[in-house]
C-alpha cells in the first residue's frame, strides 16, 4: 500500500466539498479526523528506519503513547543500545515513571534476546524484591521486527552508579542462589540448564536439562559437557581437548566427592557471566545486567568472575 499517497488524497478530500465535486462525487462526507490520523501514522511509520518503526508501533500499542526521546547509549560487537521515553509511561513500583533502554541487534531475537528476556524475568522472580536484594530491570518487550531483519529488546531503564559495596553484593547474590527452583521462575523439574540456550556475550551457551531433580552428578556431567567441554571444542586446540578428555574430565568427579547426601549440589539459578563490567548499583541497591543465565551449581558463579578478574 503507498500511504502517502493514499494520505495526500484523504488531505485533499478533506479540504472542501467542491474538490470532492471534482473528483466526480455527487455528494461528499469529508473522511472522518480519525481516518485521517491513521493514514497519517502510517505515512511516518512507513518513512521511518526499522528500530524507530518498531518502537512507535509497540509504544502504541502497549498503550504508552508516542515515542518522546531515543538518545543511543553506545553498543558493542553485537548490539546497539538506546534510551527511550515515551509520552505516556508506565510507573515502576515506587510510582516513578519509567523510561527504557533498548538492545537492538541484526540478529534474530530468538538467538539474541529470548535468553536474555527470560533470563533477567528469573533473576526477578528469585531475587524475591525487599531487603537484601538484587535490583533487576523489568523487561517488557522483545522479539523480532515485524518488517525486516533484525531484532530488540526493551527493558527497564536504571540509573546506574558504581558498584555497591561487596557485602551488599554478596548478600544480594546469595538470595538469588540461595531461592528455590520452581515453575515461576523457569525451571519446574528442579534441573540443571535453562528453558533456552542463550549466549555469554557473543558466544553460544548450550542450556540442555538435566533429569528432574537433580543433583550432584548431573552437575558433574553438565559442568564436564556443556560448559568446559562445549568451549574446548569451539575453541579447536586439539592439544587442550584430548588433556580435557583423557586426563581431567575423567577425574572431575574427585572434586564433588564430599559433595553428596546433606551436600548434595542443587539447582541454582546463575547470572551466568558476572564480571565487573556487569555489575553496578541502581536505587541504592545492587544491581547486576547482561545475563548469560542459566541453572547451575552457585560456586560456578564466582568461577566466571574470578576468571575475568573481579576485584
Amino acid at each position: 500500500m503507498n500511504t502517502t499517497r493514499i494520505s495526500n488524497v484523504a488531505l485533499l478530500l478533506t479540504a472542501s466539498t467542491p474538490l470532492g465535486c471534482c473528483f466526480g462525487f455527487s455528494s461528499f462526507s469529508p473522511i472522518s479526523s480519525s481516518a485521517t490520523r491513521l493514514l497519517g501514522t502510517q505515512t511516518q511509520l512507513a518513512a521511518m528506519a526499522p528500530l524507530d518503526q518498531e518502537l512507535e508501533s509497540w509504544a502504541s500499542s502497549a498503550g504508552y503513547g508516542q515515542i518522546d526521546k531515543a538518545i543511543p547509549a553506545g553498543s558493542s560487537g553485537w548490539a546497539s543500545f538506546r534510551k527511550v521515553t515515551v509520552t505516556n509511561p508506565p510507573e515502576s513500583d515506587d510510582g516513578k515513571p519509567v523510561s527504557f533502554f533498548v538492545k537492538s541487534s541484526s540478529r534474530s531475537a530468538e538467538e539474541m534476546f529470548l535468553g536474555e528476556a527470560l533470563g533477567l524475568q528469573a533473576m526477578y522472580e528469585c531475587s524475591q524484591q525487599g531487603e537484601d536484594s538484587l535490583r533487576i530491570p523489568k523487561v517488557y518487550h522483545y522479539g523480532d521486527y515485524s518488517e525486516g531483519k533484525g531484532s530488540l529488546i526493551i527493558m527497564e531503564y536504571l540509573n546506574l552508579a558504581g558498584r555497591s559495596d561487596d557485602l551488599a553484593l554478596g548478600k544480594a547474590m546469595a538470595k538469588m542462589h540461595l531461592a528455590p527452583a520452581t515453575e515461576k521462575a523457569g525451571n519446574p523439574d528442579k534441573a540443571f540448564g535453562f528453558p533456552v540456550d542463550n549466549t555469554i556475550g557473543g558466544t553460544p551457551q548450550p542450556n540442555p536439562w538435566t533429569k528432574p531433580n537433580s543433583g550432584t552428578q548431573e552437575w558433574i556431567e553438565f559442568f564436564r559437557d556443556h560448559r568446559i567441554g562445549h568451549q574446548l571444542n569451539l575453541a579447536g586446540d586439539s592439544y587442550c581437548s584430548n588433556l580435557w578428555e583423557n586426563d581431567i574430565a575423567p577425574r572431575l568427579h574427585l572434586l564433588f566427592e564430599d559433595l553428596h547426601g546433606e551436600k548434595e549440589i542443587k539447582p541454582s539459578l546463575l547470572h551466568g557471566d558476572l564480571w565487573s563490567g556487569n555489575i553496578g548499583s541502581a536505587d541504592g541497591k545492587p544491581s547486576i545486567f547482561d545475563p548469560a543465565t542459566y541453572f547451575g551449581h552457585h560456586e560456578a558463579e564466582w568461577g566466571v568472575s574470578f576468571t575475568l578478574c573481579l576485584s
